[in-house]
């Protein structure tokens, strides 16, 4: 199959022996997969984070002197199906899923493993279990957004909300905007966000932020209209954020730490103990959150259309990628396998 393959640091257009599904799973043909800041990660900071995830049994499969095919946030078409199958959904049904597969080597991840090429080429293999049909109405590029938006309604879960709760978002990228997006669907008012980024504040309050905050400004900790900021979702995953947020949140303040740091980081933990904090790291998504997060897509109750920018081919990817974190680009690029 074609695909855009990542080797010796590099992403280039190439081929990539298509994959076969085994037991309980599916060969689909991709329609559309979006850019996200953790395949940009995997290019940058691959080695690395092998190299931890290896020592404590992590999720990430990679032999990085193997081709890589990168890519989770995936419409497809149902081509075949493995052994062991249900065969519940028609062939040429789009689908989507969890990128998370079982093999025989273990629980591994669509697009961040060297075993399951993901959507930067034709051609995957999902779990049976995990695939989610697409409704007729529903545009690919749309559906292909469920992924980053579930990653927001799980965060939020997480936080278990009331309506005497003050939310304040660190961090207004992609996952910082799934995160307000989810915060809309819950009673915990104003929805305060905070980013250096003045595009990135406007689009906080395009998707459903009360208050935007410059922090070079105003300090995002402080008092709004009364209420003080008590659950605080950091969406940045740079070396010393948590720990600004530690020594600045107030009093018996609950963390809910969304971006992923890939570098070790400090924190001045007797703060968190002298202040009573509460704080929640987050894990991987669930089959049941990923079906509502697909669910209200359709019923238009998450609209991630203006979202979408560009659709390259597998030929764009290297140089789409590189601009991923480019707070004046459109939240998503969105990758067409199909095309050169």
């Amino acid at each position: 199959m074609k695909a855009a393959i990542l080797l010796d640091g590099e992403i280039r257009a190439g081929t990539f022996p298509d994959p076969e599904p085994g037991p309980g799973q599916v060969l689909v043909r991709t329609c559309c997969c979006g850019m996200c800041a953790s395949d940009l990660h995997m290019w940058r900071y691959g080695k690395d984070l092998v190299q931890w995830s290896n020592a404590y049994d992590g999720p990430f499969k990679i032999d990085l002197a193997r081709p890589l095919v990168m890519g989770h946030e995936y419409v497809a078409e149902i081509i075949d199906y493995g052994p062991d199958t249900e065969r519940r959904l028609p062939k040429g049904q789009r689908v989507t899923s969890a990128p998370g597969i079982a093999t025989p080597k273990g629980a591994q991840i669509v697009g961040l493993s060297s075993d399951c090429p993901g959507g930067f080429g034709e051609l995957m293999v999902l779990s049976e279990a995990a695939m989610l049909p697409i409704p007729d109405s529903l545009e690919s590029e749309v559906a292909a957004m469920t992924e980053p938006l579930n990653v927001g309604l799980g965060y939020v879960s997480q936080a278990r909300l009331t309506a005497d709760d003050t939310p304040l978002v660190i961090g207004c990228g992609a996952i910082g905007l799934s995160t307000i997006m989810a915060l809309k669907l819950t009673d915990a008012r104003p929805i305060i966000a905070s980013d250096f980024s003045p595009t990135r504040r406007a689009q906080a309050l395009r998707f459903g932020a009360d208050i935007v905050i410059d922090p070079r400004e105003t300090s995002p900790y402080a008092a709004q209209g009364g209420r003080t900021p008590n659950v605080i979702f950091e969406c940045v995953g740079m070396t010393g954020v948590v720990d600004q947020i530690m020594r600045n949140c107030a009093y018996r303040a609950r963390i809910i730490v969304a971006g992923w740091c890939l570098e070790p980081d400090q924190q001045l933990t007797v703060c968190a103990h002298t202040k009573a904090l509460n704080i929640q790291y987050g894990g991987g998504t669930t089959a049941e959150g990923f079906a509502r997060a697909l669910a209200l897509i359709a019923e238009g109750k998450l609209d991630p259309r203006p979202w979408l920018g560009a659709t390259v081919g597998l030929g764009g990817v290297s140089e789409a990628l590189a601009g991923v974190g480019n707070p004046e680009n459109a939240i998503r690029t969105l990758v067409d396998p199909s095309r050169a």
